[in-house]
């Protein structure tokens, strides 16, 4: 459970970050569950159509990820994190003019191309305002901060759906600007900011320093390692659903009770846990992390042909395993690539982890639904588990490339 020793000694500065972070999370919450329905049957965009909208979203947020990572480092965190939120707002609320596929194309694109500017600064920041004692525990703060907003903005978005339908769009586009307002008013500029060279720094320079953070080999092993831990987090809103509905024949209101244990989960005890592996190794917790992900799919997998009790059972084990894993993984391989390189280079470096989640987020449902279209979805789950115990051996070999202080051991003497 939570306890306070967790959540002290952090900068007031990680605060403000992490309260940015849930007003954000909390807008896109606000429009998650509703934004397909409401295309789909209001609007009268096809499924297809739709879908090539999320997919411009991704290519948008990737696009902006990497941009942003580049800007972090050339003009620092602070004012890429304001630009973006303050650039999205309109870009969101635009959402709710949308009235043809093209439009909603566009609007999708160009929105992911701005909010996708803003995690790689401000995991920069955050990695700026601590130290190796506390760096795990302010990523998992933020991943707290996440959960509970995208939780509450999943009910707040429910009630203004029900009034105005637009009106979640024009919502999510108000919290950006909200967020802009706090932290333009209460974000300090990063204390490694008189370490960048800022925007004196010639195009080509930062194009050099940008191809040396993004090209070390430990960022490109993490990175290879990121899209796998993206391909297993995927099949929680892909896969499992599907399999909870059609095997044993869940209705949507069981179903969403019963994915409420991955906010409960992360929110009761993402900190705790953070806070008590302080001392391990962060490649060995990320070996746990894989642990967590094989026990989990083994689970799903033991569920075919039992009762239903009993399946439902496997699949609210399968949902709490799973966001241990996540608990672990998060913050640990974050902090792990804010170590690898230079301060200069923490923006790029860590755009590209983002970057390859982003890219194992569409790999992943792809491959489940390749196993399922095919009627063999029995077979996904033991290929998912033999996938987490590769990610486990490959980040025991990457550990040997890591030295003791970047992998979060503090060397004293």
């Amino acid at each position: 459970m939570l306890r306070f020793e967790s959540i002290r000694g952090f900068d007031r500065a990680v605060w403000v970050v992490a309260s940015a972070r849930f007003i954000n999370v909390l807008g896109s919450g606000l429009v998650y569950p509703f934004a397909t329905l409401y295309f789909y049957l209001e609007v009268g965009i096809s499924f297809t159509l739709v879908g090539t909208g999320l997919f411009a979203n991704s290519v948008g947020l990737a696009l902006g990820t990497l941009v942003g990572g580049i800007l972090a480092d050339r003009y620092g965190r602070r004012p890429v994190m304001i630009w973006s939120m303050a650039s999205g707002g309109p870009a969101l609320a635009t959402y709710a003019l949308v009235t043809t596929a093209l439009e909603f194309i566009v609007v999708a694109g160009i929105a992911g191309l701005v909010m996708g500017l803003f995690t790689p600064a401000s995991q920069a920041m955050i990695a700026d305002l601590t130290t190796d004692a506390t760096r795990e525990r302010a990523y998992a703060l933020l991943k707290v901060a996440s959960n509970a907003g995208f939780g509450m903005g999943f009910v707040l978005g429910g009630l203004i759906y029900g009034i105005t339908q637009t009106g979640v769009f024009v919502a999510n586009g108000a919290t950006s600007v909200v967020v802009a307002g706090l932290l333009l008013v209460a974000l300090p500029s990063s204390p490694a900011s008189d370490s960048l060279e800022g925007p004196a720094k010639s195009i080509r320079e930062t194009l050099r320093h940008w191809s040396r953070a993004v090209t070390h080999p430990t960022i490109l092993s993490l990175a290879v390692l990121n899209v796998g831990f993206a391909v297993l987090y995927s099949q929680m809103n892909s896969t499992i659903p599907v399999h909870a509905e059609t095997t044993f024949d869940l209705t949507s209101e069981q179903l969403g009770t019963l994915f409420v244990l991955n906010p409960l989960v992360i929110v009761l005890f993402q900190l705790p846990i953070v806070a008590r592996i302080s001392r391990w190794r962060r490649t060995r917790g990320l070996v746990v992390s894989a642990g967590f992900w094989t026990v989990s799919f083994l689970a799903v997998w033991l569920s075919y042909g039992t009762s239903w009790a009993l399946g439902v059972g496997l699949i609210g084990a399968f949902l709490v395993l799973r966001t241990l894993g996540e608990i672990l993984h998060a913050p640990l391989i974050t902090a792990l690539a804010s170590d690898v390189g230079p301060v200069e280079d923490r923006g790029s470096q860590l755009s590209v982890l983002e970057v390859a989640k982003r890219l194992g987020f569409g790999i992943g449902p792809v491959l489940g639904g390749l196993f399922f279209d095919y009627s063999i979805d029995q077979f996904l789950w033991p290929t998912l588990v033999v996938l987490s115990c590769i990610l486990a051996f490959g980040i025991l070999a990457l550990e040997r490339r890591v030295s003791p202080t970047q992998n979060g051991i503090v060397v004293s003497g």
